[in-house]
């Protein structure tokens, strides 16, 4: 399956290589045409008013993207939390828990104190947030009207912050945050399954702000909006813990020889990250997004990893590491968010922080 998405990865933002990849390449935007039509339809149902749109009392921020996989949403999340705790605000967090076996309507993964469930049971993302932010409730439901009816009787949240939310559109949001990758805003402009494009860019209309993620800064963006626009770049932390518990800094890694691997939307940008940070990697092996780890697995990476000093890999499959042996160093890295322009973004979180506390002194 994680060959399957790459060659879909490469067959897209790269193009066909040969006859044959062309030939299919020309059956899929055949399907894009199908299923740009349903979405069409569905976006034409919800504008005229046929399918209902949930109101709640919370305000209620959606996080989301058009094009599938690797835009950086979490540590989007992650900087939101951060940001409404500081400004003495009560965030909770609602996602669909992707990837994970959770078949129930409204799954509590955390209540305010930490994870409780497993990543496997509630997905990588929500897992992921509930541990690195223990305070805030994070819930999953694949309707998230269900979770938000269930919020609504708690008074004492605040904000709503809907992960991967902007084609969820069953729940009315005051602000509507859509991320792009910089180095590719809109794929290669295709719809699935010939493109990467969830939606037409058309759809952008919907989004209150635009985040350029992935920005270098040393080439300028050709993307163009009238839209108000924050661009962000992503960086690796300097500072890497290990799976045995002990912790080092990427820049003490140098010189050693690495095996990265990863199952996320996008390990490519996982591996450039480490060698810009000037980490050495003898090789490389990607998963499928979400994929879910074993033991025996460990064992297979390890026994490519041989020739290796450490293995070293993202926080996003670290959380389906946890219990698993490991004989070798295996390094976690996390992944950091720097903004070259924040205000058009601030400038909205503060309205909703305005809008909070007037609520309150009413």
């Amino acid at each position: 399956m994680a060959r399957l998405e790459q060659f879909h990865r490469r067959l897209v933002l790269s193009g066909p290589a040969n006859a044959l990849e062309r030939l299919l390449f020309v059956a899929l935007v055949g399907l894009s045409w199908i299923y740009g039509g349903v979405i069409f339809l569905r976006n034409q149902l919800y504008r005229f008013g046929f399918f209902p749109v949930y109101k709640n009392r919370l305000s209620v921020v959606a996080v989301g993207n058009i094009a599938a996989g690797g835009t950086g949403k979490t540590p989007f999340v992650d900087f939101l939390l951060h940001w409404f705790a500081n400004h003495g605000v009560k965030a909770v967090v609602v996602s669909r828990g992707y990837g994970g076996s959770f078949t129930g309507k409204v799954g509590v993964v955390s209540s305010g104190s930490g994870p409780q469930m497993g990543a496997s049971v509630c997905g990588d993302e929500p897992y992921l947030l509930s541990f690195k932010h223990p305070q805030t409730p994070v819930y999953i439901s694949p309707s998230r009207k269900d979770a938000l009816q269930l919020l609504e009787r708690d008074m004492t949240v605040d904000v709503v912050v809907l992960d991967d939310a902007f084609q969820h559109r069953q729940v009315a949001r005051d602000l509507n945050i859509v991320l792009l990758d910089a180095a590719r805003p809109l794929g290669n402009g295709h719809l699935l399954p010939a493109g990467l494009l969830r939606e037409k860019r058309a759809s952008l209309s919907r989004a209150d702000l635009l985040v350029l993620t992935r920005v270098n800064r040393e080439q300028p963006e050709s993307f163009t909006t009238e839209l108000p626009l924050c661009r962000a770049s992503h960086r690796l932390a300097d500072h890497v813990s290990s799976l045995h518990g002990s912790a080092t800094t990427l820049q003490a890694l140098r010189g050693q020889h690495g095996f990265a691997f990863a199952g996320i939307a996008a390990p490519e940008q996982f591996y450039q990250a480490l060698a810009d940070a000037g980490v050495t990697l003898q090789a490389t092996h990607s998963f499928k997004d979400h994929y879910a780890y074993d033991q025996q697995t460990v064992a297979q990476l390890e026994e490519q990893a041989a020739a290796a000093d450490f293995l070293i890999t993202t926080e996003k499959d670290a959380v389906k590491l946890a219990g698993l042996s490991w004989q070798k160093n295996c390094y976690v890295t996390q992944l950091e968010l720097d903004f070259l322009d924040d205000a058009p973004l601030v400038d909205q979180l503060q309205g909703i922080v305005n809008k909070v506390n007037h609520e309150k002194c009413e």
